[in-house]
């Protein structure tokens, strides 16, 4: 698989077979992540690899804390900013539409909603999941870091023919994932990440995308309408002396 094809299909699969996935697979995909791009060098990255009886366990956990309604972890992140303006509000209204039109959730079906929700905690019925954490004393541009990883893990995984769910809902019950994981202090919980081969059978509507015009500009002289001068005749104007 080649890397546009492995960017063209990789998605956030919300249903997976109980095949269990070879660790020797991961181990493959973690190594060759590992050089991902960070400022430095630094790697910010901390990541936990939970399968078998322990991811049973906390997929136990978190699905009945949510289902008997208890309060969620305070984020140590703020996930949207409280106004989100245009034209990022509407792609995120339309992600939500899609969604749950996909599932024949009606909008005002809360319980329904609900339901489908809880499916996070329980990792889409994925074997394998990854939680990646990244030290609280550490600054925007190494959470970029982090997610210039993890995007690097997902192309990874769809060459290794397995998909991927990122899931910063399960920062949501971040001290229910700390009582199994143990993770040091000063560490702050960013996403989880279910991983497993795809089920056919669970339907889903693929996202659209905004157009290209609308998030990228092109500048060249023939786009921005400037001459191209030489730099000979910048110096005779006497502007460089």
């Amino acid at each position: 698989m080649d890397v546009y094809e492995a960017v063209a299909s990789r998605r956030a699969v919300r249903g997976f077979t109980g095949q269990p996935v070879p660790r020797e697979a991961l181990e493959r995909v973690l190594s060759a992540a590992a050089r991902s791009p960070s400022g430095s060098n630094i790697q910010p990255w901390n990541t936990y690899v939970v399968t078998g009886g322990l991811l049973d366990e906390l997929k136990t956990r978190a699905v009945e804390r949510v289902a008997h309604g208890d309060p969620w972890d305070e984020r140590e992140y703020q996930m949207y900013p409280p106004a989100l303006k245009s034209p990022y509000d509407e792609r995120r209204s339309a992600f939500g539409k899609e969604r749950y039109s996909a599932l024949g959730i009606a909008r005002e079906d809360w319980e329904a909603r609900q339901r489908a929700a809880i499916a996070n905690w329980n990792c889409f019925g994925a074997p394998a999941a990854l939680f990646c954490y990244i030290d609280h004393d550490l600054g925007v541009a190494q959470w970029a870091d982090v997610g210039m990883y993890l995007q690097t893990i997902m192309l990874l995984l769809r060459a290794e023919g397995l998909h991927s769910c990122p899931q910063m809902a399960w920062s949501q019950v971040r001290e229910t994932v700390a009582e199994v994981l143990s993770p040091p202090d000063g560490l702050i919980l960013f996403c989880g990440m279910s991983i497993g081969y795809e089920d056919p059978a669970v339907k889903y509507v693929r996202t659209g995308r905004a157009p290209l015009d609308e998030t990228v500009t092109f500048v060249d002289d023939e786009s921005s309408g400037l001459r191209k001068v030489e730099h000979s005749a910048r110096a005779e104007s006497g502007r460089f002396r």
